[in-house]
């Protein structure tokens, strides 16, 4: 003989409209990273998420020309976005910015460092920067790739 089915109780069935944009507002935006920066927070008791940026500006408009943005946060760096336009490539500059921004990550505590690039961009930059490779991911155009990189920052020793 089996046993009589076992009927779970009946939660209400949560009520959301779902909206699908490619165009957020930054409010929305910081509704949710807000969100979820405070569940990190009772979580871990650490709040020490912080943007991180090395700006590239044009010394006669002063107007931001390239640079890196990230975010340190428990103990990684995110580089999230990184551009010099071309004529300043080539030059050891994009070395300094990746150097000023990793050495800032280690001054707030970041034992490792994050990002992703596309086989096309600079995956041969930050290798000779010491970053190694995580994964890859195929994408398009057919043959590139999305490739995940890390670089251990605690164990460098350089200028802080």
């Amino acid at each position: 003989m089996s046993d009589p089915p076992i009927s779970m109780p009946s939660r209400p069935e949560p009520r959301a409209d779902l909206v699908v944009t490619d165009s957020p507002m930054p409010a929305d935006i910081a509704v949710i990273s807000d969100a979820l920066d405070r569940f990190n927070i009772e979580r871990t008791g650490i709040d020490d998420r912080r943007p991180l940026a090395v700006l590239v500006r044009d010394p006669e408009t002063q107007q931001v020309i390239g640079g890196l943005t990230g975010r340190t946060s428990l103990g990684l760096f995110f580089v999230d976005l990184f551009f010099l336009p071309p004529g300043l490539r080539g030059s050891g500059l994009g070395g300094e910015i990746l150097r000023q921004a990793e050495n800032e990550a280690r001054v707030r505590g970041c034992r490792a460092a994050v990002l992703y690039t596309i086989t096309f961009q600079a995956p041969g930059f930050y290798r000779k920067h010491g970053w190694r490779l995580l994964g890859e991911v195929p994408c398009d155009p057919p043959g590139a790739g999305r490739v995940f990189m890390t670089k251990e920052l605690a164990a460098e020793t350089g200028s802080v």
